[in-house]
């Protein structure tokens, strides 16, 4: 079982910034495949809320897991890693 304020943390990339005060970010992360024993990149997308709409697509950032802002919005940007060029 979590422990209160112990949310999760996930790194990816900007992908969309198209939306007010929201992100589309894809995470990306290399899984071994159960039988070839082959690494495979697995890439997810999540809705993620942008308070002050900083993020620009490119752009490197953590997301920290949170309370439902909407019906697909679960995670913040809590802070931007490196900024697109």
């Amino acid at each position: 079982m979590k422990k209160r304020g112990m949310r999760r943390q996930l790194s990816g990339t900007v992908v969309s910034n198209k939306m007010d005060k929201t992100v589309v970010v894809a995470v990306e992360q290399l899984v071994k495949h159960k039988f070839y024993h082959k690494h495979i990149r697995r890439r997810a997308k999540f809705a993620a809320h942008d308070q002050g709409n900083l993020c620009q697509v490119g752009d490197q950032v953590i997301l920290s897991e949170s309370r439902p802002l909407s019906r697909s919005k679960r995670w913040r940007v809590e802070k931007i890693v490196k900024k697109a060029v």
